[in-house]
């Protein structure tokens, strides 16, 4: 995204906050991610990371990938992930959990485990790096991948944990 000479709406700050550190901690022990595929300079999660600019729904992905996608536009993210799958690459994808959107039952349908997560998420602003509290909704892991076939709920504070 360019950033020059731009002064960025509530919405656009919202699509730059970061995972906490400790729950991608805690998932990629356990999926050891080669990529963020959803990723800025200053949000990355992963040393490997697709950009605004190398445009991650027209690029392809690697073999086990995170994605926190701009809560904006979810819908072409999931339909990234499942294209994804189909082509043997696994993808955990954090996002509001909000059964009310198309998307959500797309991702569900096409996933293969969902874990939901009880308790809200404080992401991280970049500009700060201070978590952003005030999260109206809570939070859901799709996870594609051909290990699982299972809907869990999970506590925030297991998210933590495990580091």
């Amino acid at each position: 995204m360019n950033t020059e000479n731009k002064s960025f709406t509530e919405k656009e700050i919202k699509d730059l906050w970061q995972t906490p550190i400790e729950i991608f901690e805690t998932l990629n022990k356990e999926f050891k991610f080669n990529c963020d595929v959803a990723a800025s300079e200053k949000n990355n999660l992963c040393s490997k990371y697709i950009d605004e600019e190398k445009d991650a729904l027209n690029s392809n992905w690697s073999t086990s990938n995170w994605c926190n996608p701009p809560y904006s536009n979810i819908n072409p993210w999931v339909d990234k992930a499942i294209l994804e799958h189909e082509k043997g690459n696994n993808t955990v994808m954090l996002v509001p959990s909000d059964t009310s959107v198309q998307w959500f039952k797309k991702a569900f349908d096409n996933c293969s485990e969902v874990r939901f997560i009880s308790g809200r998420i404080s992401f991280i602003n970049c500009e700060t790096g201070k978590p952003v509290n005030g999260n109206n909704k809570g939070s859901v892991l799709f996870i594609w991948s051909n290990k699982f076939d299972k809907v869990s709920l999970i506590n925030r504070s297991d998210l933590y944990k495990l580091r």
